[in-house]
């Protein structure tokens, strides 16, 4: 009965993403049950939950057992924050939800960064120890390894998610849900649950009380975007990451400068079309269950300067920063100095949010810095309010070239490699062997270069595509995503390629 075995236990090789033909047969059965079931409420949002601990079940193992934890803690939480009385009781419940919230984060996120900084500022020999790993073998016999600390996929997300409920109730911005598998279901929904977007309590709890209702045009729009976020993954991601990018970063100093720097330049392509593709997906197939989802990224590489950027670029983490951390912080409230101290804390633990090295520290404080400069510059750019064509393709060029500078630290696999692909580009350039590489990667240069035409290309022509699809009649829409989904797989890389945020 191994095929049983492959259905319902978690294979660590075989995890259950968008990409592999295993989700869609799961997506179609839990369309199928849905279609008897999604008039009564209740039930529709019980089995939600139940398909959505079941989808994280098969992409992160036991450690479904945190999320569920985690459910009950803040559910729990929540009560008491909602009914206590006093607010020093209501101050109490949310300092204790965000205390569970990030202790759980940080320690598996975190751990080995602390230990590493602990070590080496004060000479000491700390080592890290799972101790659910521990208390597993000591309880069940278990043979984990106890000096491992593996990260859950998606706990970033799911725990600023969590956090968003008990703060906004504590800020009386939202209702509570009605009983725990409402709960559930908001902080499990499988399309976001592993890789966003994270979505505010205020914006998703209302729809669960909602009626099913999906127009036609929805449908349209949600075939569409699917399509889209598979274009993008696997077509574009996936091929110039296995053909390409990964090689380069594997070995900086074993290819030339100018490989280097095309790396990276796909790099900045490929973790657009990969995080950006993800959402695509996961707001395509939330849709046609009847649930609506925020945007998460609007052509972040038209930006026209580093703030414009953030606004565009995973738009729910940078609203939920800027919402939970830098205004709480102060924001811009209190004088110049302090909302540029703001901005850089807020950056730096953006970073810090993305990965627990000192890379993502750098590359957070890049950013800020950026932003600081940016509003300084601002004041005195004879440019800054041109409306001049040719003004604003610089801005674009330059945005976009600092952005894609910051993302050596985002990438590199260590310090190590960051300084080797400095040195390469600044000392074995190698500019006579351009052509040769061109042409033995053309296929590549080829993709890279529609990902980057058909993001720059003019919303009017996208949307003109989007209505059109929309418009056709059925047959011809499902006609078209079977073509479309036929020569995506045809590109489809053997080996499995996870999405890029499922890491973070």
């Amino acid at each position: 009965m191994s095929w049983l075995t492959d259905i319902f236990l978690f294979n660590p090789e075989k995890p259950l993403i968008f990409t592999q033909l295993y989700f869609w047969v799961f997506y179609a059965v839990v369309l199928l049950i849905y279609s008897f079931i999604y008039k009564e409420r209740a039930l529709r949002n019980a089995f939600l939950f139940a398909a959505s601990l079941f989808f994280y079940w098969k992409t992160s193992g036991l450690f479904f057992l945190i999320l569920i934890f985690s459910t009950f803690a803040n559910y729990y939480i929540g009560n008491m924050i909602h009914t206590a009385g006093k607010k020093n009781m209501r101050k109490f419940g949310v300092f204790l939800s965000v205390f569970v919230n990030l202790l759980l984060l940080s320690y598996f996120k975190y751990a080995y960064l602390f230990v590493d900084t602990v070590n080496a500022i004060f000479n000491t020999n700390l080592e890290v120890v799972n101790h659910l790993s521990s208390w597993s073998n000591n309880l069940t016999g278990t043979h984990f390894d106890i000096s491992v600390i593996l990260l859950p996929v998606g706990i970033s997300f799911y725990t600023f998610q969590i956090m968003s409920y008990t703060i906004d109730l504590y800020r009386k911005k939202v209702d509570p849900v009605k009983n725990m598998l409402d709960f559930g279901f908001y902080v499990s929904f499988f399309p976001q649950l592993v890789a966003g977007p994270i979505v505010r309590a205020s914006e998703f709890i209302p729809q669960l009380y909602k009626r099913y209702s999906l127009s036609m045009e929805e449908f349209g729009f949600a075939m569409f975007i699917i399509m889209k976020g598979l274009f993008k993954k696997m077509f574009i991601g996936d091929y110039i990451a296995v053909n390409f990018i990964d090689r380069i970063f594997a070995n900086p100093s074993g290819f030339s400068g100018f490989e280097n720097l095309m790396a990276l330049y796909g790099y900045s392509l490929q973790v657009y079309v990969d995080f950006s593709g993800y959402t695509d997906i996961a707001i395509g197939v939330a849709l046609l269950l009847g649930f609506r989802l925020p945007r998460n990224f609007n052509s972040p590489y038209k930006a026209t300067n580093i703030g414009n950027f953030w606004k565009r670029w995973h738009i729910s983490l940078s609203s939920w920063l800027k919402d939970y951390l830098y205004i709480p912080l102060g924001g811009n409230r209190k004088g110049r100095i302090m909302t540029d101290v703001n901005l850089m804390l807020t950056m730096l633990l953006g970073g810090l949010w993305h990965g627990a090295s000192w890379q993502f520290l750098i590359w957070g404080g890049i950013n800020g810095l950026g932003l600081v400069v940016y509003k300084m510059w601002r004041k005195v750019s004879p440019y800054e309010n041109s409306k001049h064509w040719a003004v604003r393709i610089w801005k674009i060029f330059l945005t976009f070239q600092f952005i894609t500078f910051t993302r050596i630290w985002f990438r590199a696999d260590s310090m190590e490699h960051v300084n080797d692909f400095f040195y390469q580009v600044a000392h074995s350039f190698n500019g006579s062997i351009i052509p040769q590489v061109l042409w033995s990667y053309k296929w590549v240069f080829i993709v890279m270069a529609i990902g980057y035409f058909t993001h720059w290309v003019s919303n009017k022509w996208k949307n003109a595509l989007l209505d059109w699809y929309i418009k056709t009649p059925l047959w011809a829409k499902l006609g078209i995503a079977v073509v479309v989904i036929f020569v995506i797989y045809q590109s489809w890389s053997a080996d499995l390629q996870p999405f890029i945020y499922f890491q973070f």
